[in-house]
């Protein structure tokens, strides 16, 4: 996983297409590359997101060319291998030191990122967050921006939304580590403040796979919502709640949207049907962009049919460092990057875009979605939107 995209840079290669978002062709030859170190998890349980990663950013050099202000972008790729945080700051330091960077993107897990950040922040080398969504990440690290989401942002209007559904009461069952503790204080937060109770609240270690005994303290309780964050875990709860007898009790299943992801559906099958979620982005978005990035990156790799969060997030990174080196003459000075990236906004395939100027998240729409059958296939429907939704928890 050490490689450079190499099947990423063949394609952008090729591509001919004229730069947008105001860059502009030089002569490639006279200025050295542009090098952008990818630092993520692309393996393990995240190894399903190497390839749509991967036709995401084939799919920006395509429709944008591989070069910018003159300068012909080149990224370099390290693999953390999961939570590791001492792997992930001693790759940070290679990419920096060794490889020379000129910006950093990516970092997927928490815990890994705050460890990334020691090195970044004392580097000064501006990066681009595409995944890690827990708190306490941006505030220690001035050359961070995120352009992902957090769990509060995600949370916040899920609850909001329960309560105009009359739901009086709920459980809550989340992950035993930083954001499923995040994710159950922020829903427990909003939830109460518009007088909803909570019945109980149980937190999952790491790497259960066996729901059933969860699932059935949930069913004790008899809430009228439970609210779960389970990632990788979520879809052994799926079928533990349908192999349990499904809605029956009427119980109304609320989550992140990591929980019913595309790529899910056909391992989830009918046992995400009438799921709840609430998400920065759903593949059935009817915007152009959408539909362009979703026919880019079918094209380029068949078998994936839909973009997801992640990879609308990387996408969107590009776009973001392709709109700086532009502003900058194909220059990447650190105080002014991160200047032009406070409050810098964003066409994307997701809604319009904002990194906040004051606490460097990302402002977008989060959206209400619930898992239908159209035309027999499984669907994210958006059947409500909450339009520029700030972090409610960041300063």
């Amino acid at each position: 996983m050490n490689a450079r995209f190499s099947r990423s840079t063949l394609l952008a290669g090729a591509a001919s297409t004229a730069l947008a978002l105001g860059a502009r062709r030089g002569s490639a030859a006279d200025l050295p590359p542009l090098k952008v170190g990818y630092l993520g998890t692309f393996s393990g349980p995240y190894a399903d997101e190497d390839a749509p990663l991967e036709a995401a950013i084939a799919a920006f050099f395509k429709e944008h060319g591989d070069t910018v202000a003159g300068r012909k972008v080149t990224l370099i790729k390290r693999d953390d291998g999961g939570p590791n945080p001492e792997n992930a700051r001693r790759l940070a330091q290679e990419l920096i030191v060794n490889e020379k960077v000129d910006l950093m993107m990516g970092l997927t897990l928490s815990p890994n990122a705050l460890a990334v950040g020691q090195v970044t922040t004392a580097a000064k080398m501006p990066t681009l967050v595409t995944n890690s969504g827990g708190y306490g990440i941006l505030e220690p690290n001035p050359y961070f921006a995120r352009f992902s989401f957090t769990t509060g942002q995600v949370t916040y209007p899920l609850a909001d939304w329960a309560s105009k559904q009359k739901l009086k009461n709920a459980y809550i069952l989340v992950l035993d580590f930083g954001p499923g503790i995040d994710a159950a204080n922020t829903f427990r937060t909003a939830f109460t403040a518009k007088g909803g109770t909570i019945l109980g609240e149980v937190r999952v270690p790491l790497g259960v796979t066996d729901m059933a005994a969860y699932v059935q303290r949930v069913r004790d309780a008899k809430p009228q919502a439970v609210f779960v964050f389970l990632t990788v875990s979520g879809r052994s709860f799926l079928k533990a709640w349908q192999g349990s007898g499904g809605d029956k009790s009427g119980t109304k299943i609320l989550a992140t949207g990591d929980l019913t992801l595309e790529k899910f559906f056909p391992d989830e099958g009918d046992s995400a049907l009438g799921v709840y979620t609430a998400m920065n982005y759903s593949p059935a978005l009817d915007a152009p962009m959408n539909k362009k990035l979703t026919h880019d990156m079918h094209a380029i790799d068949a078998s994936i049919e839909y973009p997801d969060f992640y990879t609308v997030a990387t996408y969107d990174a590009l776009a973001a460092i392709y709109k700086l080196v532009a502003a900058q003459n194909g220059n990447i000075e650190p105080e002014k990057t991160m200047a032009l990236l406070r409050g810098m906004k964003l066409d994307s395939a997701r809604g319009p875009i904002q990194i906040d100027p004051q606490t460097r998240d990302c402002i977008q729409n989060i959206y209400i979605r619930r898992v239908d059958k159209v035309n027999g296939q499984l669907q994210n429907t958006t059947i409500a939107t909450y339009p520029a939704v700030r972090d409610p928890l960041e300063k």
